[in-house]
Formats: C-alpha cells, structure tokens, sequence
C-alpha cells in the first residue's frame, strides 16, 4: 500500500470542507476522485500534498504514519500536485519553471543550463509534445502551458502524482498522449490520482472510484462495477430523472437572426451558414478544425474577411466586440479564468459590466440598481452566492460561469454564443447550464454552441456543422447527428475515399 488517509477532517472556521474521509491509493494505481464543486475534492488531495494542515486524522506512506507540513515535505516523499490553476511563471523560460527551487548549478553560483534544458527535452519526448524549454512561458498556449506542468511532475522521481483537471485544455490527440504516458508510469509503480468532472476519461483512465459529496465519502470501488449514470447519482446525491438527458423539442423559427456568408480568417476560410430564432446550432471539430477562430470572428475578437448579418444587417468591416455586443451578440467565452472573470473584481462588478459598458449613460453607478442587477441574474440563472461584494474567484466554477452568462443578459441580446460552456463545471451543475440553453431557445435566442464533447451537444443541439481543416466537411441535421457522424467527419474520412457504412 503506497497512500493511506485515516479518518482526515479539514476545517475552515465553522465550515467542514473535509468530513471523516478515509482514502487510499496502492502502488501503480490509477485512481479517480468524483465529486461536485465544493465536495472536498481538492481539500483533501491539499491535505495530501501539505497545502492545508489537517484538522484530525493520520496519513500514511508505505506502511509509515507522516507528517507532510508543506509541498516541498510533499515531494519528499515522492508526492507532486498538478494544480487546475496553473502555477506557472509567465515571465520565465519553460525550462526555467520546470525546475523552479530545484535548479541544477555548476558548483554553487552558476546555473547548468545545458543541462536543465536536455532534461526538459528528454521529458517532451517522452510525451511526445513538441515545445521549446528556452522560450518564456508567456508565449505558449494554454494546452501548452497544462503540458509543462504535467512534464514538470515527470521530470522529479515521483511515486504518487495528483492531476487535478488535467485536460481542460488539452485536444484529443494530447489527452491521448497523456494517457499514453499515465500508463506507462503505472506499469513503472507509478500512482496516480485523477480529479476531473469528465466521467468518459475517468473510465477510460482509471480503475478505482472514491466519490465525495459534501466533503465526506459517499462511495468507492472499482469502475468495472458501475455506469457513468451511477456514478453521477452518487455525486449529485439523487436519481437522475430521464427527461434530464433527454432534449427540448426543436423552437426554432423562420426569422433568421445571424448568418455567415463566406466567412474566412486565419484558421478558417468559406464558413456559411443560418442561424434562426429559437435554434441551437452546435459547431464542432476536432484540435485545429477553426472551431475556435469561427467562434471569435462571430464576435469581434479577430479579424475576417466574408459577411456577418445580423437581423437582416450587415456588421461593418472591422467591427469589434463592443459593435457586436450593440447589435444583440454576447458570448460565453472558453477558458473562464483568462477569457471570463474579472478576478479581481466582486460578483457584483462581474455581472454589472456588461450593462455598464453598452447602457449606463450617468457618470456615477447606481448601487441599488446594480443590487437590483445581482438579485435578477441570482434568481433567474440560480446563482449560489450569498455575499456578492466577496471576489468572483470566491464562487464555484459553475457560478462563475452563470455570473459571466448573466452579465450579458443585461444587455437584451438576441444571439448567445457558447463557446465551450461547460468546462471545467460539476456534472450537476452542467445539466443546469443545458437547461438554461434551452430555456434561451424557447424565449426565441439564437444559439450557437462550440464544443467538442459529442454527449453535451447531442443533449441540446437541433443542428451541427463539422469542421475540418477550417472548413465545414458535415452539416447535420438532428436526425443525422450520431457520435460515429460526428468523428467521421471531423477526422475528414469522407474526403480520403473511404467508404462510410
């Protein structure tokens, strides 16, 4: 046995995060910890890694009952924790943060680069990621940026390594390479603990459950033993109802709010299509496929060329966001901590700031209308916040997502786009997000969701164009819209004359 956790309580002031949770993690084991936003999740892997002290209970290692007082204790003992916030140094070299307080030197002065940056390179290889150790970390993407800190973790001798969220941005083909290496750890005694609210990969990935529910331990066993509806009835404490997996009945109606002639820009060229009031258009595509681009073209954040018409009217060349925010378009944008949030800033200013940048005409703000603001979005989307003045970075990430979604409301729009809207969210808190997709849809907005998980838009969608190289390979309809649709066309089988059966 590698991990053992005994009867671990973690508090904070009056409220119990972590509640009497025994876990355990064997030597080459890939374990998964479920649970909601706010189950005690994280908590408990902090306790792990010597971020919190615990409050009560005991930990133990080989056999050999620990104290782990800080992170640095933590990878003593052979533990290192991926954080879902990625705890990187944007202004040093990639190979500078890998071994960050853990530098090689010639003697006790001068730093070994050489040597620092052929160790990081013999870890990309082994990952099979092409990424530069010299370059400052400021320049690479976000999926890049998740890929150094897993290679930072590779790169020390570990024997327990925590993944919290580890794929929220990574494209299929990395997460595949992820797994690649996950189990070549494990056949190397390598332990793991996975953290994600994807239930598909902690099934493909893992072999052992522990479920939390409101930071005590509600379940755990082996994943061969249950279904992916189980395991969410074990996370939201209640059976799933079946009309909650079922979708709306198609609102769609012959007025036209948005439609795309010829749309093309870096990553994406000839994007056509017509959007209705009342419809839900998903648009999908594999790593690359310009489902990203098409999405920020349709609201401004980059350039294109074609035609964008909104109600009938074209916008100007060149528009921007705040043009597009006028003519009734808002976005719910990917990566909410970086596109999103305003950190700094209080639940009460992240939602106002969408009124006060398109409507508020006074020099000073209105209190008791921004309250009144906060109070109609809290209702309406079902916000959990009972003290808005606290930082936004305070709410769940689900909350968080309902904040930014309620922020544009306030501005009367016509078209919502979604651009990856449930990442990073709980499962329960995901079917709440579908609803209020659909109840849009009712109300007569046009939808526009781009996604890459089939599951979520087979759940809400009427319609769906597939990209591939940039360009629309597949537009189905509902009744053609198909898991085996979907990945054939968004690998561009279609087009390397092979026969679809």
């Amino acid at each position: 046995m590698l991990v053992e956790m005994r009867g671990i309580v973690k508090d904070f002031g009056p409220v119990r995060a972590v509640d009497h949770v025994d876990f355990t993690v064997d030597t080459g084991e890939i374990v998964g910890l479920l649970g909601e936003n706010g189950a005690g999740k994280s908590t408990l892997m902090n306790v792990l890694a010597g971020s919190y002290p615990a409050n009560t209970g005991e930990t133990f290692i080989n056999g050999q009952r620990v104290s782990i007082t800080n992170a640095r204790t933590a990878n003593q003992y052979g533990i290192r924790f991926i954080h879902q916030e990625l705890n990187l140094c944007n202004d040093l070299a990639v190979f500078e943060n890998m071994f960050l307080a853990e530098e090689i030197t010639n003697g006790f002065v001068l730093l070994n680069k050489k040597e620092m940056i052929r160790r990081c390179n013999q870890i990309f290889e082994r990952m099979k990621v092409k990424i530069d150790p010299r370059i400052p970390v400021e320049n690479l993407q976000a999926a890049d940026k998740q890929l150094v800190e897993i290679a930072k973790a590779l790169l020390f001798k570990c024997e327990l390594i925590i993944m919290d969220e580890p794929t929220t941005a990574l494209s299929t083909h990395e997460i595949e390479n992820l797994f690649s290496i996950m189990r070549q750890l494990k056949e190397e005694g390598v332990s793991f603990i996975y953290i994600s609210h994807k239930i598909p990969e902690l099934f493909e990935i893992c072999e052992t459950y522990y479920v939390l529910r409101d930071g005590r331990l509600v379940a755990n066993g082996k994943f061969g033993d249950i279904d992916e509806n189980g395991i969410t009835e074990l996370m939201i404490g209640r059976q799933l109802a079946d009309d909650e997996f079922s979708r709306h009945v198609n609102s769609s109606r012959e007025e036209v709010v948005l439609s795309a002639r010829n749309l093309s820009g870096e990553g994406f060229k000839n994007i056509s299509f017509e959007l209705h009031a009342g419809e839900i258009l998903a648009v999908t595509g594999l790593h690359g496929s310009g489902r990203d681009a098409v999405a920020d073209a349709l609201y401004g954040v980059i350039p294109y060329k074609g035609e964008i018409i909104i109600n009938g009217k074209p916008m100007k060349a060149g528009a921007k966001i705040r043009a597009f925010l006028s003519r009734g378009i808002i976005m719910v944008p990917r990566m909410r901590k970086e596109r999103g949030i305003h950190n700094d800033l209080s639940t009460y200013d992240n939602i106002s700031m969408g009124y006060l940048n398109t409507k508020h005409k006074s020099l000073f703000i209105d209190k008791k209308a921004e309250h009144e603001r906060f109070l109609r979005q809290k209702k309406a989307l079902a916000i959990k916040t009972e003290q808005p003045q606290n930082p936004i970075t305070s709410l769940s990430g689900g909350n968080q997502q309902k904040v930014i979604l309620g922020r544009w409301l306030e501005t009367d729009s016509t078209v919502i786009l979604f651009d990856n809207p449930t990442q990073g969210i709980d499962v329960g808190t995901k079917f709440e997000i579908y609803h209020l997709i659909l109840n849009f849809a009712r109300q007569g907005k046009g939808i526009i969701i781009f996604s890459q998980e089939f599951p979520e838009i087979f759940k809400v969608a009427d319609s769906c164009l597939v990209l591939y190289k940039g360009e629309i390979n597949a537009a189905l309809g509902r009744d053609e819209l198909t898991e085996k649709n979907v990945m054939y066309y968004s690998t561009g089988a279609n087009l390397e004359g092979e026969k679809y059966a």
